[in-house]
């Protein structure tokens, strides 16, 4: 029969996407056929699967772990925030509309049925499903309704393991505490904890290993040690995101260290920022995340305006930052600019939002760098396409994400010739383009063709391969410092109930 083990975290970002997405990789190294699962997700980051729909990234990256291809029962739910309290919802991997934070918790029990079908769907192909859930468990103010943590865990009746944080301090506190805030029921669902992202010497948390199980009767799986090769993975969200010093480091000046620099606003909704990640891995490149409140570097090379879920508010915003201004005296220095999906529609005379997709029906004025309008839609176009980039004629390959059509003389300078047909535009000097497509950086041969035309050195790197070596290698680690005979002898059968 199916086995099913859920991993639960004292907080968000506490690490559950990756330790998942490791022991998914470690057991089907053993042969055993695993699939990942997360009943509800929210993220801004996405990724397209093979029938059309769109799940959370963790989830893709950590089906690519179990060595099989991402499916929207992966992640039956997942959230894409547009505003400060409202979501797009995404169901089964379709758009299913929005709602207001107040509003969704009221929905949220009538999503659990689909939510427990998926999963039932996702086992009957696996020996273990491994769930993740999302935040905290511990968020009783949220209880009511909830399909994401201890509400999943209790309907399909899975066991917990609970991941702590000990990089951000009190590990102690947040496992016991949250084990005191759980319901008796939900606490006989506990199998135990594992701390994650320790530094130094293991043998000084003995002590806190004795506290807890003193106090919370609760076995420790493990306590693995901080993992620095995981930044070269996808991350699920923007919490991932750091802001760099917007200067060059004291360390790369005295060694006379030169980098072609990359300057990326982090717009407020940005989305699918994991399409910089080759980026940031070639050693010839300086990719530069620029907060709000910073000015764009003045000499950076290229400035890429990202993908966003809320293209009209974000294109509001960065005129707010002043971004704008520094975009247009970027371009008059000779400086080259990329818009990707959003940040593509950002780049052109008009974006028009017929339906209100994005709150209110209403058409504003874009940057004016290329020569396009856009019409939002009420469909989205979800696509995975393979294709050549014509300046440089190297193939690249990736996916669509993205509302809205686009037309205009700009598009007799198309950026892309893909499968399905032409895509983006060039401006007349070449300075500035744009595309819908996503992902286009992890082609190799492309990168490193673009990034020469930018005066980068490019290293050898091969990011897809890079991806399957750091999972290996988080495997690798995982074995060393979690019992995973242990762990897997914790989990155990499913067995779902009504979700009247």
């Amino acid at each position: 029969m199916t086995l099913a083990l859920m991993l639960q975290g004292t907080g968000s970002d506490v690490g559950k996407s990756v330790l998942l997405a490791g022991l998914a990789r470690a057991y089907t190294r053993w042969g055993i056929e695993v699939r990942p699962f997360k009943p509800q997700n929210m993220s801004n980051n996405a990724a397209v699967t093979a029938d059309g729909g769109e799940i959370g990234r963790a989830q893709a990256l950590q089906a690519r772990a179990c060595g099989t291809i991402p499916a929207t029962d992966m992640n039956p739910v997942l959230l894409k925030p547009q505003s400060e309290s409202g979501a797009q919802i995404v169901l089964e991997g379709r758009v299913w509309g929005g709602a207001h934070a107040r509003e969704y918790r009221q929905l949220a029990p009538s999503l659990l049925p689909a939510v427990l079908g998926a999963f039932a769907r996702l086992a009957e192909a696996a020996d273990l499903v491994l769930i993740e859930g999302a935040g905290s468990p511990a968020e009783i103010n949220l209880r009511d309704g909830d399909i994401a943590n201890m509400g999943f865990a209790e309907a399909a009746d899975v066991p917990v393991v609970l991941i702590g944080d000990i990089e951000r301090g009190g590990v102690i506190a947040q496992l016991v505490g949250t084990c005191e805030l759980l319901s008796a029921s939900e606490r006989a669902l506990l199998a135990g904890y594992i701390v994650n992202k320790f530094r130094g010497d293991i043998r000084l948390f003995d002590g806190g290993i004795r506290a807890l199980d003193e106090r919370t009767g609760l076995r420790c799986f493990g306590v693995v040690p901080y993992f620095p090769a995981a930044a070269r993975l996808p991350a699920e969200d923007s919490l991932a995101l750091s802001s760099p010093a917007p200067f060059r480091s004291l360390l790369e000046k005295k060694w006379g260290v030169e980098r072609v620099r990359i300057a990326v606003p982090v717009l407020p909704r940005i989305a699918n920022f994991d399409d910089f990640d080759p980026l940031r891995a070639e050693p010839g490149v300086e990719l530069v995340m620029v907060a709000p409140g910073l000015p764009l570097p003045r000499d950076a090379a290229l400035v890429i305006l990202p993908g966003s879920k809320a293209t009209i508010g974000d294109l509001e915003f960065l005129r707010r930052e002043g971004w704008d201004i520094d975009l247009l005296a970027h371009r008059r220095q000779g400086g080259r600019i990329l818009g990707l999906c959003g940040g593509y529609q950002m780049l052109g005379r008009t974006i028009t939002d017929r339906f209100g997709s994005e709150g209110q029906k209403e058409t504003v004025s874009g940057l004016g760098l290329l020569q396009v309008d856009t019409v939002l839609e009420a469909g989205k176009r979800l696509a995975e396409t393979t294709g050549i980039e014509l300046l440089t004629g190297m193939p690249v390959r990736g996916y669509e994400m993205h509302l809205g059509n686009t037309t205009g003389p700009g598009l007799d300078r198309p950026m892309l010739r893909l499968a399905s047909g032409v895509d983006g535009c060039v401006s007349h000097d070449g300075r500035v383009a744009g595309c819908y497509l996503h992902g286009l950086f992890a082609s190799d041969l492309f990168r490193r063709a673009f990034l020469k035309a930018l005066g980068a050195d490019t290293g050898e790197v091969a990011y897809e391969q890079q991806i399957e070596t750091t999972l290996d290698a988080l495997a690798d680690h995982l074995e060393r410092t979690i019992d995973l005979p242990a762990l897997l002898a914790t989990a155990r059968p499913p067995r779902l109930k009504s979700a009247a």
